[in-house]
């Protein structure tokens, strides 16, 4: 069963840069909506970038202009670069298929912006 693995996260100051990385054993170039989730302590998971296997993108209001989400179907990897990083950004990121059926949840990766 396909369950993605993230990478990439840590801690990091307030206006730091961190780049997440998402693979999984299957070929993303079938995949028609990949996409970034996070989930803070207490709230539901929430999807913050996706991207089209056409190239459109959409971003939540929460991280446009400072978030940028690629993928690289030849490496069945997906990124979110995060820039700017706010402590209201602090969350466990995963990265999933949009559109049902989604995939198991991985492990996720902490992303912790504090000073």
């Amino acid at each position: 069963q396909v369950q993605p693995v993230e990478s990439g996260g840590g801690l990091v100051q307030p206006g730091g840069s961190l780049r997440l990385s998402c693979a999984a054993s299957v070929s993303f170039s079938s995949l028609y909506v990949m996409g970034w989730y996070r989930q803070a302590p207490g709230n539901q998971r929430e999807l913050v970038a996706s991207i089209l296997r056409t190239g459109n993108i959409y971003y939540a209001d929460s991280v446009k202009g400072r978030f940028t989400i690629s993928r690289d179907n030849a490496k069945n990897t997906v990124y979110l670069q995060m820039n700017s990083l706010k402590p209201e950004d602090t969350a466990v990121y995963y990265c999933n298929k949009v559109l049902a059926p989604v995939w198991p949840w991985g492990q996720g990766t902490q992303v912790t912006v504090s000073s």
